[in-house]
């Protein structure tokens, strides 16, 4: 299966790209972990990303293209992907569409998480993960607290609130996508690809 994933930070793209990909062996890609890994590398794309990243803006399109090219050309896609916080705008969705034709792949669906704000906001301002890049296991101090506090169940690695899981940068990530990510269901509606999940 070939997919996007839309909804807001914290709609639960990445938990419901887990269970998916668990299915038929497609492979999830999410360009905020590339984003991340490459900030943590210092590479040259990370340094380029991590100002916009702490800011809770959206990085440039071009540095995220140059990403989606190359990974989407990578072994593990032949078998299907599930995009996760991409495309972000509807600029980016055409250059995707694009980039597939160019490339020979073709969309199955998009698939539309709706989750109220509230929900998000405490989601997200709860949410720990382990700072080990090799692990990155999420935790919530409510739903789903580690055994020992602060430690990673699984590593032993300390476990953080990102800097962009603050009250306040969550709450300019959602209106940044209420801005410019929202339309995208509108987006693929039009082309016949959408499926609304509540």
């Amino acid at each position: 299966m070939k997919l996007i994933l839309l909804g807001a930070p914290g709609a639960g793209k990445g938990t419901v790209a887990k269970m998916l990909t668990a299915l038929d062996g497609s492979v999830q890609i999410s360009t905020g972990d590339i984003l991340r890994g490459a900030v943590k590398e210092g590479t040259e794309l990370g340094k380029q990303a991590e100002a916009f990243m702490k800011a809770g803006d959206l990085v440039p399109d071009d540095l995220i293209m140059g990403i989606m090219e190359e990974r989407l050309q990578q072994d593990d896609c032949a078998s299907g992907f599930l995009l996760d916080g991409f495309p972000r705008t509807i600029p980016q969705a055409q250059a995707l569409q694009a980039l597939l034709e160019k490339i020979g792949v073709k969309l199955d669906a998009a698939v539309n998480l709706d989750v109220p704000r509230e929900v998000i906001l405490d989601r997200l301002t709860t949410r720990r993960t382990c700072s080990n890049s090799d692990c990155q296991e999420i935790y919530n101090v409510k739903s789903k607290p580690t055994q020992v506090e602060g430690v990673c169940d699984k590593c032993d690695s300390p476990v953080i609130q990102r800097d962009d899981e603050t009250e306040e940068a969550i709450s300019k990530r959602l209106d940044t996508y209420n801005e410019k990510t929202a339309p995208l269901a509108s987006f693929y509606r039009d082309a016949g690809l959408i499926l609304d999940v509540n």
